[in-house]
């Protein structure tokens, strides 16, 4: 690994850290998008949202929460209602102070109580509550969270998605000059078999059927919404679906599963995207979408309707739990989303929606058929096909001789390693090369320590590299082959469903950080525990960059920093940087780095003879300072020079006089 090398590594890892520093939000504009966020949700929790300039008078009352407490925004505002008008107002607390009056609460109404009903098949346990006739939790069967796969009891206790009050599903519509909210009303269950169960709600002489279906053997359910006789009552664009959610903490570090969750949405026409995973976030959509999906680390929940989400009246919000909220130590983030079906008429009207609860993993999102595996963070562009078209397909298959994943891992890790030995190969020449004209760079750089003869010093150095065969930048080619591949990786361990709760050696959890000491108190970047994988892996860069200073050229000008100080600083900076990463991650980053060192020593000892090298470059030195003598042609490249420090020669006269 030649300077040249070293400097691309440097520069792509600052990058890559000043990019993620520096895109991070302000504490400022988090707490601005989550107010903005709150206030665009109000729009659908009243049908008028006065500002706090609204005059309190005693047609107010106190709007109570089921525990008969006043109702309260999280700003610190109070819900009220108008007895006169029936609409809701929120009413910021500075504008009671200021006000001073009093306003009776509202008489709290009989809770309405509903009552759970459990379906399941070979993957699923769904609770359904009569309490708006909606989806309560899920259960998936062949699953366990981190905490139950600790437990090591040898058996599998299913993992809980979400739990009752963490979602809910719903309609909520303009009518009768009141707004309804269908996951508030209390439906009947018109019939229900062991795979299927139908809600009702009467509606102003009309009916709303909620209809689930579960599948043998499935991830998915078919959820159908039915409106009957509500024509001329009720407007179809007005209908919009209400599909919120909260997903449990079902993996070892909460922090890295709120990192990488989000809500991804496919547009009919521009395709996939997603929310911002690093804060709070919210959009309104600028086309009809195919689907939405609420996402986490190693499940997701998708939604597909079988006609697309009208554009109109669609939004998608994402937040993050504040210090002190109930949720903060229980659940990743909180997911809404407000849905126009996008129905024609209400007469009769249908929309089937297809609804998956289950795991991210390639094979089962890509059966679907419809750009559901797009959610996994497998990298862009170049990264991404790598990723799904060489990587990917080699991991199953290794994974698939039952030697296990660790194994699997390091077997892929040498395949690579030795699929790109020719490039290191051909990088190690390079550097032996430029080491070997090491002495006589310093001897140019001697001769002409001056900045007006820099021309002349660039013109004999080409001239020495082109007679010598040597090439300062044969070295950063192959590394720019390379780095497609070592960045693909870093963003494929991570998203690998196959390494969750599937240990190696000392590591319990190759999703997850290994663990081998637990400090029991938290350092800032750092962590509360000390991963081996990941000092492993920064040892043997550090052994790999001692080997390779030899190579490193000491900075000719005052002021340049010392690359070698430089390189013996990264390793240090990767012991930061993976010690909460997917261990599988680090310990592939180890291996490949190992290898490279072992890769390295073989090809100095059985592939190059430095002296053979070095008297090779001799004879070809003399050939072509022979031709040169007797006339031969010089490049283009070489005449471009020679005229620009004849042209640099005649204006240094020209100065002189």
């Amino acid at each position: 690994m030649d300077r040249n090398t070293i400097i691309g590594l440097v520069l792509i890892g600052l990058t890559l850290s000043v990019f993620t520093i520096f895109n991070q939000p302000t504490e400022e504009e988090i707490a601005a998008q989550l107010e903005q966020a709150k206030n665009e949700q109000g729009e659908f929790k009243a049908e008028t949202k006065e500002s706090s300039a609204v005059k309190l008078d005693s047609n107010l009352v106190q709007k109570l929460d089921n525990d008969g407490n006043p109702l309260k925004d999280s700003s610190g505002g109070i819900w009220y209602k108008n007895k006169t008008t029936n609409i809701d107002t929120l009413i910021l607390r500075q504008d009671l102070i200021d006000n001073n009056e009093k306003i009776t609460p509202e008489t709290p109404a009989e809770a309405v109580k509903g009552e759970l009903i459990t379906l399941e098949n070979e993957k699923l346990i769904i609770e359904f509550d009569t309490k708006g006739g909606q989806v309560s939790s899920v259960f998936l069967k062949e699953f366990e969270s981190y905490d139950d796969f600790a437990n090591n009891d040898g058996k599998i206790d299913p993992l809980l998605l979400f739990d009752s009050g963490d979602a809910s599903n719903g309609l909520i519509f303009p009518i009768g000059g009141d707004t309804l909210r269908t996951k508030d009303k209390l439906f009947t269950v018109k019939s229900q078999s062991k795979e299927e169960i139908i809600f009702q709600l009467p509606v102003n002489a009309g009916t709303i059927l909620f209809a689930y279906k579960l599948k043998p053997n499935a991830y998915d359910i078919d959820f159908d919404i039915t409106l009957r006789d509500l024509n001329g009552k009720v407007s179809p664009q007005n209908v919009i679906l209400n599909w919120d959610l909260s997903f449990k903490k079902s993996e070892r570090l909460l922090s890295e599963q709120r990192r990488v969750s989000t809500v991804c949405y496919k547009y009919k026409e521009d395709g996939f995207s997603y929310l911002s995973e690093m804060g709070d976030d919210d959009l309104e959509a600028e086309d009809d979408l195919d689907w939405i999906s609420f996402k986490q680390s190693y499940f997701s929940s998708f939604m597909k309707p079988e006609i697309p989400f009208s554009k109109s009246g669609t939004k998608l919000f994402s937040s993050s739990y504040g210090e002190g909220h109930s949720l903060e130590e229980t659940n990743i983030k909180d997911f809404s989303s407000y849905l126009n079906l996008n129905l024609k008429n209400l007469e009769n009207s249908t929309t089937r929606i297809n609804w998956y609860f289950g795991p991210n993993d390639f094979e089962t999102l890509s059966s679907y058929e419809s750009g559901y595996d797009d959610i996994l963070n497998y990298g862009w562009g170049l990264f991404r096909w790598i990723n799904l078209y060489a990587v990917q397909p080699l991991f199953n298959l290794l994974n698939t001789t039952g030697a296990g994943i660790g194994i699997a891992i390091l077997l892929l890790t040498l395949i690579i390693k030795f699929a790109l030995m020719p490039i290191q190969w051909k990088m190690y020449t390079s550097s032996a090369k430029m080491r070997i004209l090491k002495p006589e760079i310093d001897e140019l750089n001697a001769k002409y320590p001056e900045k007006d003869d820099a021309m002349k010093k660039q013109m004999e150095m080409m001239t020495l590299y082109r007679e010598s065969g040597a090439s300062p930048l044969s070295g950063c080619v192959p590394m720019l082959i390379q780095m497609p591949i070592l960045l693909a990786v870093f963003r494929f361990f991570p998203s690998t469903f196959d390494l969750r709760q599937k240990g190696f050696l000392w590591a319990e959890d190759l999703s997850s950080y290994d663990s081998i000491y637990d400090l029991g108190f938290d350092i800032w970047f750092y962590g509360d525990h000390i991963s081996l994988f990941t000092l492993l892996m920064a040892g043997t860069t550090l052994i790999y960059t001692v080997i390779n200073s030899g190579n490193m050229q000491q900075p000719q000008q005052p002021g340049m920093p010392n690359m070698k100080i430089i390189m013996y600083f990264f390793p240090i900076m990767m012991i930061f940087f993976f010690n909460n990463y997917s261990s599988g991650l680090s310990y592939y980053y180890f291996i490949s780095t190992l290898t490279s060192i072992i890769i390295m020593i073989l090809i100095k000892k059985f592939f190059v003879d430095e002296e053979k090298l070095k008297e090779k470059m001799a004879a070809r030195k003399a050939a072509n300072s022979s031709d040169s003598k007797k006339g031969k042609t010089k490049s283009k490249f070489q005449q471009r020079l020679e005229q620009m420090q004849k042209a640099q020669q005649e204006q240094m006269k020209r100065r002189k006089k």
